[in-house]
């Protein structure tokens, strides 16, 4: 074989790689993402089907049930609710009245089902998009 067959053999060999490498990477990637959706966009039908989301309001008052490590909650934005359940422990500053961004899948029953809870860490801090849902549920729920 030539040295110029070679070099484009390896060439070849090196792109084709690259181009492997890209698909898995990319693969990864989008198995991993979880888009985060409000509450009233939920109840709308616009949450992903069938894969993981991330949805995050309030913590509605009233709403926490324990039942060993199950827990009941509703999150909301104000304007609609959505029943949540977890197995787990709850992060400490997980409380009612608080901001939640919660992780996990819609169930047939309308029941969201969550892998992961993160609570707000600082008594100011929320979530560009949850603080953007909840000041729109509230603009439109005073608008009523």
């Amino acid at each position: 074989m030539k040295p110029r067959h070679k070099r484009a053999l390896i060439i070849i060999a090196a792109l084709i790689a690259i181009g492997v490498a890209a698909l898995l990477i990319l693969n990864a990637l989008n198995s991993n993402i979880a888009l985060y959706v409000t509450p009233s966009e939920v109840a709308a039908g616009k949450a992903p089907q069938g894969q993981a989301f991330r949805i995050g309001g309030m913590v509605k008052d009233g709403s926490l049930k324990r039942d060993g490590l199950t827990v009941h909650f509703v999150i909301t934005d104000l304007a609609k609710d959505i029943p949540v359940a977890y197995i787990g422990i709850l992060p400490d500053l997980f409380k009612e009245g608080k901001g939640a961004v919660i992780q996990g899948r819609m169930n047939a029953n309308g029941e969201f089902i969550a892998s992961e809870v993160l609570a707000k860490h600082d008594e100011n801090y929320m979530p560009p998009e949850a603080k953007h849902a909840l000041d729109q549920a509230q603009k439109n729920g005073s608008a009523k």
